[in-house]
């Protein structure tokens, strides 16, 4: 039984870190095209983003530890991915650059919110398979958009195709780290709880400081009310997975 649940709990993750290759949707599309509709895939990311901020990581943490550890950590979360995105992950040539920094503070909120769904992931294979296919089940249907909003942003960013898919794939592949760390070391996932609000504070940064200035550059009418929608797509993703999720 303890080998059927391990089985599981592999199978999961790693299907979770396939769902990266979803952006392979967006290859036989011109770049001409696909620069048309980046910025609604950022728009969507951005409501993903703040959607499983506020909907997800913060109000589970406060379920389990109190409001204030919650505010300080998402907080903190905050100022380390603005420490980080200004000092690490600014790369820059003779005053050129590349690539926004904001790609990089999104390739890192990701592996660490993929990495808290590993644990969760093994901790409800570990009370039960039932529970555990279903827990599955809902975090991969709201990841499989939320990973080609994400595409689309770091194209938008300035990654090639083949670098994003690529990024992407790698930090979907800290879901199975988590699991198998879930899985062997309970203690692990037992204090899980405590990264989802540093994980909330880094998303929160991402949207508000680095997507939306994005978004908001765009000055015609009907392309502003496509990103909101964009935005609000997003959001309802997150809400409706929270609701079914319970």
């Amino acid at each position: 039984m303890a080998l059927s649940v391990l089985m599981w709990i592999l199978l999961v993750t790693i299907i979770n870190g396939l769902l990266a290759f979803a952006g392979v949707l967006f290859l036989a599309i011109s770049k001409k095209k696909l620069n048309k509709i980046l910025i609604f895939l950022v728009s969507f990311t951005t409501g993903a983003l703040i959607g499983g901020a506020f909907f997800h990581f913060i109000p589970e943490a406060i379920e389990e530890i109190s409001l204030k550890t919650t505010t300080w950590l998402t907080i903190s979360g905050f100022i380390i991915f603005m420490i980080l995105e200004k000092t690490l992950w600014h790369h820059c040539h003779h005053g050129h650059c590349d690539e926004h920094p904001f790609t990089y503070s999104l390739l890192y909120g990701d592996a660490l919110h993929n990495f808290v769904d590993g644990l969760i992931i093994a901790s409800s294979f570990i009370i039960s398979i039932p529970l555990g296919i279903v827990t599955s089940f809902l975090i991969l249907a709201h990841e499989l958009p939320q990973e080609i909003g994400d595409f689309g942003a770091l194209i938008y960013g300035g990654f090639t195709k083949t670098k994003a898919l690529t990024y992407n794939f790698l930090t979907q592949l800290t879901a199975v780290l988590g699991g198998i760390l879930g899985y062997f070391i309970p203690t692990i996932h037992e204090n899980a709880i405590y990264l989802m609000p540093i994980a909330a504070g880094g998303f929160l940064y991402i949207a508000i400081v680095d997507l939306v200035p994005e978004i908001i550059k765009e000055k015609k009418p009907i392309k502003i009310i496509l990103n909101l929608m964009a935005i609000l797509v997003g959001l309802s993703i997150m809400i409706s997975s929270k609701i079914f999720i319970g």
